[in-house]
């Protein structure tokens, strides 16, 4: 194929597929593309042809074929057919055949398809016809049939065609394509243009009878040339597929729809947002949850338990009529509604004016409810169910029996937490988070003894997400997991580096109790000690209170710790004094320091009764034989206090702030200097 036209439609290949030799040329007469037939009997290659000057074509291979003639085709919508032409070959021999000459236009171009048709080919193909007609018979008792000419008229059909059509060969003869099927002109425009492009085209489509009866049929449509008439034509082979389909339509309306209310549930309504967002058609998402579901299903017998849903059901279709509804779970509906939030907020009081009953006794509904906008506010499912679920929460912490909407200051923050899950999971794929490591000295000598490793992202889009947000959102998506796993060999490979320099500390890195959850969590970490050949004594684990409670209560979770614990590995209590008062995980769990919350420390010099406080626990933890830690120590006031407390190690801004390996490797260099 010649490089001036690559994504010709008509191309090599179909020119390849025809029983006869064929090129393609241009406005200008210049070869564009060559068939295999026609190098191999006519004796050009495509290299000697194509993109070759005008008169070659004129002169040289089609001599009756004058500029004026190729004009004349170009200028006519429909095929030329020539009786008689001499083709010179390339041994200067003239061989005599029919030229049928096709236009087209192709990328804003006209070029023109010439076939030709070779007495000797031409009775090849009739030789064998007996063999197509074999088929065609097996076709026409097994198939439906319809063929149509280069416009899309009928020309003819079959008799299972006329059967399942209910139409007449008097009045569906000179019919177009078109009308055999119902108002889809995406479907119809699509296969016809696949059809004239020269290529097949198969898949299910519905059609309509002469009554106006709807029925399914599988179709393959294919392009096809009729030698008599020397015309383009086309067949359509189709399959009646309405009982399969019927009986999928039954089973989607089985999966789709709620059976105690008849409403959509919220498989279907996904797929019906999806529409709506794909026609950009502007609407609200109403949220609508019973309050205490479960306690009036206690208080009142077996039969309102049965009518309330029903009977919630038939108010809601009272009240927001012509609107889209579905029922999520149990006690959950959504409407979707073009109407205002004036109008939606009223639905609380017709409920009121309306009660439901249980025998004479009117139940005490109380409905929270979420109104979200699209596109205001969300612009996917996923988006308007979580702010839903967002705004029903914040409706049921003030009492609950009311139907709101979330400010456009809270719709941005969950718009902007969205995408951080979205953005974080591609972030983990490319590795693009960073590793920066806040020292910890020793109150004494003044010397680094730990570093903590702290995850750091900053985001091409979102920019700089801190630690704060980004980890509850981890721990909620369950990429927590991942972080972890991440920080753990990043940890664990610069602690080796450090220690080849002859550096002696440990690095310290945070895990959560979901991770430790995984009954494969010590053995995870003992591989990538091993993996990156770096020793269980250099690594520290840090664990919250709330880490340290459920652990207490989960003998699998202690089993882990120790494990760990005799490879070598400490752990680290953080934050200690903002969780539980009970200190009976203190006695079970391997806990080698305490690391005492910065809040404490920044109101130090500020409260009488913190100075004490702090003080108690400093003393509570070297009682039990542990090292205690100070985190957020900002001013050498808070530095020396603690120092007279007892207190082993210091953490905070008055030391550094979290930095890059290379930054705490020239720390190190200052504190030996």
């Amino acid at each position: 194929m010649s490089h001036m036209h690559k994504s010709f439609t008509i191309d090599e290949h179909y020119l390849n597929s025809l029983p006869f030799p064929a090129i393609i040329i241009n406005q200008d007469g210049q070869a564009i593309i060559w068939g295999k037939l026609a190098e191999h009997l006519i004796g050009f290659s495509a290299n000697d042809i194509t993109g070759n000057t005008t008169p070659f074509i004129h002169e040289n291979l089609l001599r009756q074929l004058t500029v004026e003639t190729v004009h004349s085709i170009l200028q006519n919508e429909d095929s030329t057919y020539i009786d008689s032409i001499q083709v010179n070959t390339s041994t200067n021999t003239e061989i005599t055949t029919a030229l049928l000459a096709k236009p087209f236009t192709e990328q804003d171009e006209r070029f023109i398809l010439l076939i030709f048709m070779l007495p000797e080919l031409m009775l090849k193909t009739i030789s064998t016809s007996s063999a197509f007609v074999d088929l065609k018979q097996g076709i026409d008792t097994t198939f439906m049939t319809v063929t149509l000419d280069h416009d899309g008229f009928i020309l003819e059909c079959n008799n299972e065609f006329l059967k399942t059509s209910q139409w007449t060969p008097k009045r569906v003869i000179g019919k177009t394509f078109w009308q055999l099927f119902p108002d889809n002109e995406k479907v119809t425009n699509t296969i016809w243009r696949t059809l004239n492009n020269g290529h097949t085209w198969q898949g299910e489509v519905e059609k309509i009878t002469k009554t106006g009866q709807v029925y399914w049929v599988l179709l393959t449509a294919i392009p096809t040339f009729n030698f008599e008439t020397n015309e383009q034509q086309f067949i359509l082979v189709e399959k009646d597929i309405t009982k399969s389909k019927k009986i999928q339509q039954q089973l989607e309306k089985i999966a789709y729809i709620d059976t105690e209310t008849g409403l959509m549930n919220a498989h279907r309504l996904e797929k019906v947002i999806a529409t709506m967002v794909e026609e950009a058609r502007h609407f609200s998402f109403v949220y609508l949850s019973i309050d205490k579901f479960y306690t009036l299903k206690e208080l009142h017998d077996q039969q309102i338990n049965q009518s309330l849903i029903t009977e919630f059901t038939n108010r809601i279709q009272m009240y927001f009529q012509d609107s889209t509804m579905a029922r999520i779970n149990e006690n959950d509906f959504v409407v979707i509604t073009p109407l205002s939030e004036w109008f939606i907020q009223g639905f609380l009081p017709y409920l009121q004016q309306h009660p439901i009953y249980s025998g004479n006794v009117a139940v005490p509904l109380s409905i929270s409810g979420g109104i979200t906008r699209y596109p205001e506010d969300q612009t996917t499912f996923s988006q308007l169910m979580k702010a839903s679920i967002a705004t029903i929460s914040t409706v049921r912490e003030a009492g609950g029996n009311k139907i709101v909407s979330l400010s456009t200051a809270t719709h941005k923050a969950l718009n902007r937490k969205a995408l951080i899950e979205k953005r974080l999971l591609q972030a983990l794929d490319q590795k693009n988070l960073k590793v920066f490591y806040q020292p910890q000295i020793d109150i004494v000598s003044g010397h680094i003894i730990t570093v903590e490793a702290l995850v750091r992202w900053e985001d091409e889009i979102i920019g700089v997400v801190s630690p704060d947000e980004l980890i509850p959102i981890a721990e909620e998506t369950g990429l927590i997991n991942n972080i972890g796993s991440f920080m753990l060999e990043k940890a664990c490979e610069q602690a080796l580096t450090w220690k080849k320099a002859g550096y002696d500390f440990k690095v310290s890195i945070n895990l959560s109790v979901r991770e430790f959850r995984d009954k494969n969590m010590a053995k995870s970490i003992l591989n990538t000690l091993a993996k990156t050949g770096c020793s269980a004594s250099l690594l520290q684990i840090e664990i919250t209170e709330k880490f340290a409670l459920e652990a207490e209560a989960a003998s699998s979770i202690i089993q882990q710790m120790r494990k760990l614990e005799n490879e070598g590995i400490t752990f680290v209590l953080d934050d200690f004094g903002t969780g539980y008062g009970s200190f009976k995980y203190m006695q079970i769990l391997p806990i080698d320091t305490l690391k005492i919350d910065q809040t404490f420390t920044s109101s130090l010099l500020k409260s009488e009764k913190t100075q004490k406080l702090m003080h108690g626990m400093v003393q509570l933890g070297k009682s039990m034989g542990l090292k205690v830690v100070a985190e957020g120590v900002e001013t050498a006031e808070q530095a020396k206090l603690l120092a007279t407390y007892g207190c082993d190690a210091m953490q905070g801004f008055y030391i550094s702030k979290p930095v890059t390996p290379e930054e705490i490797t020239t720390l190190l260099v200052q504190k030996q200097s």
